[in-house]
């Protein structure tokens, strides 16, 4: 991560954002290094610093490098909305990078997701997506979620459901919320953790 020096931390952070072409309050900054001189001379304040633009940067870059890696063609788009960042792949063999029940591309968003939270050492949200798949991957889950919330009524009996990754248990939740007399709970730790279903008088 980029440093910035300035006699003082509004100069440093300034310096920044004129570097990165962005406000101040655009910024997020750490003081690494803060000195005073003599009778406030040669006082002098170093920061790190970076803004949206850097953690998407990062992101495009990290997965270019595993695509040159690999020798594979790939287009990679990232964007940003309220500190989400979803990032659309395109490459020669999308099957591969999608992987079995999407196996393999939750791989690579979970590696994507601790790298760059690594790197800027916050919690960062990711998607990444293949050629539109998590979009499709999201409208079947909620087809299915109406099916077996309907199941549920009618039956009156719990459903357990398959392991499944974090997003698509939220769509699941999200959809059975719509219904009244249904209930949903999650168990389990990682891989392991999954759905049920229940009924509620």
């Amino acid at each position: 991560m980029k440093t910035y020096t300035g006699k003082n931390l509004e100069d440093a952070i300034q310096n920044a954002a004129n570097d990165k072409q962005v406000t101040a309050e655009e910024l997020t900054y750490t003081v690494i290094e803060e000195t005073s001189g003599f009778l406030g001379l040669g006082s002098k304040v170093t920061i790190s610093a970076y803004c949206k633009n850097d953690i998407m940067d990062f992101m495009k870059d990290y997965l270019q490098t595993y695509f040159d890696g690999i020798q594979m063609e790939a287009t990679i788009e990232v964007s940003e909305d309220n500190d989400f960042y979803h990032v659309d792949l395109d490459a020669e063999n999308n099957a591969i990078l999608i992987g079995k029940n999407g196996q393999t591309l939750q791989s690579m968003n979970a590696v994507l997701k601790s790298a760059v939270s690594s790197e800027f050492k916050k919690r960062i949200r990711v998607l990444i997506d293949i050629n539109g798949y998590k979009e499709e991957r999201y409208k079947k889950v909620a087809s299915m979620a109406r099916k077996l919330g309907k199941q549920v009524l009618r039956t009156k009996a719990d459903i357990k459901l398959d392991p499944m990754p974090a997003d698509e248990r939220k769509v699941m939740h999200q959809e059975l919320a719509k219904l009244d007399h249904v209930k949903t709970q999650s168990y389990g730790e990682g891989k392991n953790r999954h759905m049920v279903i229940s009924y509620v008088d």
